[in-house]
């Protein structure tokens, strides 16, 4: 089975899947817990940044407004020796475009950023975020990985959102906190020798409860 019949049969369990930016609106619909935009990165872009050296993968953690994020960038690339291709530029765009997209859909004045390089487990195991919602998006590497639970165990079937494919999950903060049994983790790649580039958006209403 295809990719696209994957996201498309899996869409049932209330996961939506959009082909353009504006449908990471759906999160907002009722008992969405999760939207997929299903896109791919160009082959140069994905070879250019298969074949970066670790340590030359930009890596970052700040509270931005969202039209500060591309100059961030640019910057954390420069500190990071990321080499200064046009694959770089488009990775940079591709994070400053995110960073609008989804601060206008969570109207949100401020963004968390976090960009990781990975090249052991992070959050392995099955759950559910503690924030209002998140867009995760793997540049590099495997994507993350999602299930329905019918109760506190994990996901009878495991999706992977394919790299390059922006997800935007609910949290635990969600206004209407209606639980769907919708369970995300970060796929378990220790010893396998493969790092994940992933980038991690959170929305900040409130940045001076995050400042101190």
């Amino acid at each position: 089975m295809s990719v696209v019949d994957e996201l498309h049969r899996d869409a049932v369990s209330g996961v939506s899947v959009t082909e353009v930016p504006e449908g990471l609106s759906a999160i907002a619909s009722s008992n969405c817990p999760a939207v997929i935009w299903r896109r791919d990165a160009t082959r140069e872009f994905q070879a250019w940044i298969d074949a970066l050296p670790p340590e030359q993968l930009p890596k970052a953690r700040a509270i931005l407004r969202p039209e500060a994020v591309r100059d961030a960038m640019t910057h954390v690339c420069e500190a990071s020796g990321t080499p200064d291709f046009p694959e770089r530029r488009r990775l940079i765009d591709d994070i400053a475009a995110l960073a609008d997209v989804f601060a206008s859909v969570m109207g949100a004045p401020w963004l968390r950023l976090r960009l990781d390089a990975m090249t052991t487990n992070a959050c392995r195991k099955f759950h559910v975020d503690a924030v209002t919602a998140r867009l995760v998006c793997t540049y590099r590497g495997t994507g993350t990985q999602y299930g329905m639970s019918a109760g506190m165990g994990d996901p009878d079937r495991v999706f992977t959102v394919p790299t390059s494919a922006p997800i935007v999950l609910r949290g635990t903060l969600w206004p209407t906190g209606e639980d769907t049994g919708f369970l995300h983790r970060s796929p378990p790649i220790e010893g396998t020798g493969e790092t994940r580039l992933v980038l991690v958006l959170d929305p900040i209403f409130h940045p001076e409860e995050d400042f101190r």
